[in-house]
């Protein structure tokens, strides 16, 4: 497990940094990048103990709600406020929040080159006159910490699109790794409420396509053309987070049962599909399409009977 994780990660720096040197199709380079994401960050989400939150039916129930909510409010901030003004505002919340996710992500890499004492150790600091308040944090944390903020400077000064997918890619790792489903039948409920979430967004009213555009921040991936008109592919970061959460408690299913991958293989072909469906799509009517990767994930491991109510025991 440990190997195939350390060829994804290599093979998804690599394809990230592969436009700089060489010409690379972006439909195809949105394709393996969304799918080596998912893998990286669906083997990291599992561990020897459960996590201590897991999201409910009724908090799948509510998750389209309030998306819906926040969507509309940046829509609506950036029709009567000035975009240069927001997007300043977004830039300075995602600089820490980007330091937070890069730092995490590239922890468990940095870890192996540092002593034991320095992963362990912890060391507590007090907010100035807010006593009570404290963070704890680790010296190998703090080293992660330093290229994680070169990189929102870089992104903060320059918002190269190099910088921007780093982040965005770190985000991704960390919201697959980090949220948990409690069932497959919470899984489902919050796949369907999302699909009809975009299908209402982005064919119904111009919310989603125009904050997408207006949205200077890394949410989401960008992917050079060679078209100068539209310089860039976009793919939004929760069309990777939101199925790749299903596809990990695939995983950790097979995990817990001592199968080897079956379900995951399943559920991650699934996704798989429903993305190399959607860049078809988009490209025969050359217009912005839900990703219907969501549905697919869904799908192919109902072909294998996944049970639907399952909650995995080891995570």
């Amino acid at each position: 497990m440990k190997n195939c994780e350390r060829i994804a990660n290599l093979a998804l720096a690599g394809l990230t940094l592969a436009p700089l040197l060489v010409k690379v199709d972006p439909n195809l380079n949105v394709i393996l990048t969304a799918c080596l994401t998912v893998y990286v960050g669906c083997y990291r989400s599992v561990k020897p103990t459960p996590p201590s939150e897991t999201m409910s039916n009724e908090h799948a129930m509510r998750f389209p709600f309030v998306g819906s909510a926040m969507l509309l409010s940046l829509f609506l901030l950036f029709k009567f406020l000035s975009k240069d003004l927001v997007n300043a505002v977004l830039t300075c919340y995602f600089f820490v929040l980007g330091i937070i996710a890069l730092s995490a992500t590239i922890l468990p890499a940095v870890k192996r080159f540092l002593p034991n004492h320095w992963n362990e150790d912890l060391i507590i600091w007090h907010f100035p006159y807010f006593r009570s308040l404290e963070i704890e944090f680790t010296r190998s944390q703090i080293i992660a910490a330093i290229p994680g903020t070169f990189f929102c400077a870089w992104y903060a000064s320059q918002k190269h699109w190099l910088a921007n997918n780093t982040l965005g890619l770190a985000f991704c790792i960390q919201g697959i790794e980090m949220l948990s489903l409690g069932s497959f039948k919470t899984g489902a409920i919050l796949l369907a409420g999302l699909f009809v979430y975009d299908i209402f967004w982005v064919f119904f009213t111009p919310v989603m396509v125009s904050v997408a555009k207006s949205f200077d921040a890394p949410i989401k991936l960008l992917f050079p053309t060679r078209d100068t008109a539209r310089p860039f592919s976009m793919l939004g970061l929760g069309d990777i987070v939101i199925p790749g959460i299903f596809v990990a408690l695939a995983l950790r299913f097979d995990v817990s049962r001592g199968k080897g991958s079956r379900y995951f293989k399943s559920a991650f072909l699934g996704y798989t599909v429903g993305l190399v469906l959607t860049i078809i799509v988009m490209n025969w009517f050359q217009a912005a399409q839900v990703t219907i990767a969501c549905f697919f994930s869904f799908v192919f491991p109902l072909n294998v009977h996944v049970p639907r109510n399952y909650s995995p025991i080891c995570y």
